[in-house]
Order: C-alpha cells, then sequence, then structure tokens
C-alpha cells in the first residue's frame, strides 16, 4: 500500500492534540453515568416526501428524548442545503416543513423547533444527531466544535492494508479549483482518523474507521491517501460500484435487465456516535444498525471471495 506524507501505522496512542477523556472507547465496560440509547415507544414513523424530485423517505428514529432526537439517515438525501444546488431536496428542509406543516409524526412529538449540530455526506448513512431545542443545540455545538464525541463509521474500500491499525494525520482544506472538494495541505486544518481493518476481501476491505477531528470529507480524504479509496466514492473515488458478476465467477444475469450494484451508492455508514447530554450530562450511545446494502454486499464477499 502507498504511504504517503502524513500516514503512519500506528497501536493508536493517544494523541495530545485531541482530548477524548471524558468518552471511553467503544467496547469499554458502559459506566454508571452512560445511558444506552432509547425509542420512546408508540410515536408514529417520520416521513417526509419531495414529489417534484421523485423523493419519498420513512426515516428511522434510532434515539429520542426530550431534548434530542437521533435518525438513522439514508444515503441519497443532504443534510442540509446545497450552496451549489439549493434547490436539492434536503433533509432539515423536509423536517421543518414537516413541522410547519403539522404531519403527525411532528404533532405526536410536540415539535416546534429541530437542529443539527453536525451532518452527513449526501451519500452517507448513518447516525445524524438532533437538538429538539435551543439550549440542546447549544450544547451539542460546543461539543462538536471541539471534537469531543466519539465517532465510529465503518466503509468498504478498495485495496488491502498492510497493517490491520493505522492512522492518517494529514492536514485538509478546501480545494480552490474544484468547489465541494477537499485535498491535504501544509496550511490546512488538523485532522486525524484511525483505521481498524475488520476485514478483508480479495482487493476489497471492510474498515473501522474513528475520526478525532470533524473536517469536511475526513474519512474519504484519508482512505484515499492511504490508498483505500472507499467503494463508490465518485469524488475521491472511481465511482466503481459492487456487483455480484465480479465476486461469481459463474454469474448468470437475470433475463434483459441490467445487473443492479450490491453497493448502489458510497459505502460509508456513520455506524455509533457517543456524546455528553447536553442538558442531563450522561454520556449516551446511539448505534445505526448498517444498512441492507452493505450487509447484502458483505454476505457476497464472504461467500465468493
Amino acid at each position: 500500500m502507498p504511504v504517503t506524507s502524513g500516514f503512519r501505522a500506528s497501536r493508536y496512542p493517544r494523541p495530545s492534540v485531541v482530548d477524548q477523556s471524558p468518552l471511553p472507547p467503544y467496547g469499554e465496560r458502559v459506566s454508571s453515568d452512560t445511558a444506552i440509547a432509547h425509542r420512546p415507544a408508540g410515536l408514529p414513523p417520520i416521513k417526509l416526501s419531495a414529489p417534484a424530485h421523485n423523493g419519498f423517505w420513512e426515516i428511522p428514529v434510532v434515539y429520542e428524548d426530550a431534548h434530542l432526537l437521533a435518525i438513522d439517515k439514508p444515503a441519497g438525501l443532504l443534510t442540509s442545503p446545497d450552496r451549489y444546488d439549493p434547490d436539492r431536496p434536503n433533509l432539515m428542509k423536509l423536517l421543518h416543513g414537516g413541522i410547519e406543516t403539522g404531519r403527525p409524526w411532528a404533532v405526536a412529538r410536540g415539535l416546534t423547533y429541530l437542529s443539527n449540530a453536525h451532518r452527513l455526506d449526501f451519500e452517507t448513512s448513518g447516525v445524524l444527531l438532533l437538538a429538539k431545542d435551543r439550549t440542546a443545540l447549544v450544547g451539542l455545538a460546543d461539543q462538536f466544535g471541539s471534537e469531543k464525541p466519539a465517532k465510529v463509521y465503518v466503509a468498504l474500500s478498495k485495496g488491502t492494508p498492510a497493517e490491520k491499525e493505522f492512522e492518517v494525520d494529514l492536514k485538509l482544506k478546501a480545494d480552490d479549483r474544484q468547489p465541494g472538494r477537499m485535498r491535504w495541505s501544509k496550511d490546512g486544518k488538523k485532522s486525524l482518523t484511525r483505521f481498524r481493518v475488520l476485514e478483508t476481501f480479495g482487493g476489497v476491505s471492510l474498515i473501522e474507521c474513528h475520526p478525532l477531528t470533524g473536517r469536511t470529507h475526513q474519512i474519504r480524504v484519508h482512505l484515499l491517501s492511504a490508498g483505500l479509496p472507499i467503494l463508490g466514492d465518485p469524488v475521491y473515488g472511481d465511482g466503481q460500484r459492487l456487483y455480484l458478476s465480479q465476486l461469481k465467477t459463474n454469474y448468470r444475469p437475470k433475463g434483459d435487465e441490467p445487473e443492479r450494484p450490491l453497493t448502489p451508492r458510497m459505502a460509508l455508514h456513520a455506524w455509533k456516535l457517543r456524546v455528553k447530554h447536553p442538558v442531563t450530562g450522561a454520556h449516551i450511545d446511539i448505534e445505526a444498525p448498517w444498512p441492507r446494502d452493505l450487509e447484502v454486499a458483505l454476505k457476497y464477499l464472504r461467500k465468493y471471495q
């Protein structure tokens, strides 16, 4: 695997530049002040639609209390408006529209306010935490701004790392030549991600990603710099999807229908989030189950590779 400036193998030494001490690592015994995420029963599902764009979504709720709402954001939906294409549907605009028009899911929850303190990319699925009131938003914004939440992603990447655990410490900045794209630069912002290889499948790897800073596209750029672009990444990779015909030697298409990809989008999922509750002060663990497309891809990778 090519080694780039800023890339190094590691046994996960704790960096002095990032204070993670209030947030114990995943896998450790949960302390008495840590709440496992829960979902109140009996509340209607969150259904959103953008008919003009043929967009319809049922949004799973993975955590909810009086102050916070965490959802499993689907792939293919922006978190907030796109500065280059403001008319594209985005989650926050659709949620605000549902509150304003009194949709059942909003009325049942008594929602008058929702705001996000962080975001996920268009094709990234997984945990997205929202505040139900201004006090909660300020508390979350302070945490995300100081990079205290512990975040865990999973990705399917092209390539096989030489090390089972490694980290990328590479400064990032916006690419002035290509709007919407990030690049590494000596005068960029500090960016650090730790990686753990979970499984390898003949040129494809399942990688657990721990971003310790919160730069735009950080995981995507860091994996690219390590020679491991995420499958289906149209910006930092070749955009290539994974097909069953690539894995199964005697694959036969069904009729005249074109083959559908196992991974119809960029294979990146925000799996876990640990934050300090902005009101109660308890640490909470929130998890979004691995999406079906990732599970199906792994099923066939394990079977045929």
